[in-house]
């Protein structure tokens, strides 16, 4: 069983989602500690399989065209398919929802026509009842922010001073063309997928490159908005609250201010407009269903646009946020 996230765990999480490979000795200057007990701490939390922090890359600026996919499926067979999808690589946030009759993911491919693959080998399934897929737009919110960015213990001041320098000159998901990368830069997003705080001579390895190539270029990446860092939490963690899937049908003309309304809900760590007839979809986190109904009936119902609304109430994680499965942590 995971260990729980008191107060200082808290703090340093927050500090790692505003910038997942800040040196421990920063880290430890705004939190008011020495970096012995930062990198001890984080050391502890991470071989206890608690969180470990991930580089990850921003689909839409990879020039993917990402999928949030729906099964609906027998109870039985949900978490045996949902375990064979954990082990590609091309898929992202597997939940079983709606009591274990229906899975959620995000399937990310590399290379065109890759997607169709898996859509169209998906109802040939067993004891697959029906497949629904939704194409990925524009992110409101998510990716490298989360609710800790929202709510985490740190001050204003101490979040500025821990933002990197180098962030994105546009916003994730904004429309541009794609950032070119070539074969160095996957084999590094590889060794980023698995330990997001690789060292340097790590990646100068992986790749073949210099130290001071592999510094150069993953500041250039982290400027375009294509590498990021997040926190990826165990599922018993991020399990401790009552969490959601919220489909909206919202009216063409109102989906970006929807979407920007829902980005700036407490309760929302993702938001995103997609095609189908849910054009908006968000992630919702409450601290149990009660607060859940009043999210659902004060701040979701005075959305402007909305024709209609569908939630799925998330029963367990299977997959977070990197495309490694840790299989062990769903055993812990």
């Amino acid at each position: 069983m995971p260990l729980p996230l008191d107060a200082s765990d808290q703090a340093l999480a927050h500090a790692l989602q505003v910038d997942g490979r800040a040196p421990f000795r920063r880290i430890a200057e705004v939190l008011g500690v020495s970096d012995q007990t930062v990198a001890r701490r984080y050391g502890r939390l991470r071989s206890a399989g608690v969180l470990r922090v991930l580089g990850l890359t921003e689909p839409l600026r990879m020039g993917q065209a990402p999928w949030i996919v729906r099964i609906r499926c027998a109870p039985s067979a949900s978490a045996q398919i949902a375990t064979a999808l954990a082990r590609r690589r091309d898929t992202t946030w597997i939940n079983l929802t709606a009591g274990g009759t229906e899975i959620t993911c995000l399937v990310r491919p590399e290379r065109p026509g890759e997607d169709a693959l898996l859509l169209e080998k998906l109802p040939g399934t067993p004891r697959v009842v029906d497949v629904a897929a939704h194409s990925l737009l524009h992110v409101f919110f998510g990716l490298d922010r989360s609710l800790v960015t929202k709510s985490g213990p740190l001050s204003a001041e101490q979040v500025a001073a821990l933002t990197p320098r180098d962030g994105p000159d546009v916003p994730p998901s904004d429309p541009s063309p794609p950032f070119p990368v070539d074969a160095g830069d996957h084999r590094m997003f590889d060794v980023l997928a698995r330990d997001g705080r690789a060292s340097v001579g790590e990646l100068a390895a992986a790749t073949g490159w210099s130290q001071t190539t592999v510094r150069r270029r993953m500041s250039e990446l982290r400027a375009a908005g294509l590498l990021y860092y997040d926190v990826d939490y165990h599922p018993r963690v991020i399990q401790r609250n009552f969490r959601s899937l919220l489909w909206l049908n919202v009216e063409p003309s109102r989906i970006e201010e929807v979407g920007r309304a829902l980005a700036a809900h407490p309760e929302v760590p993702f938001a995103a407009a997609t095609t189908g007839d849910s054009n908006v979809h968000a992630s919702v986190t409450t601290p149990d269903v009660t607060a859940f109904y009043r999210y659902l009936t004060g701040p979701v119902a005075a959305l402007p646009g909305i024709l209609g609304t569908g939630t799925t109430p998330i029963h367990r994680t299977i997959k977070g946020a990197g495309p490694v499965w840790v299989p062990e942590w769903g055993q812990r």
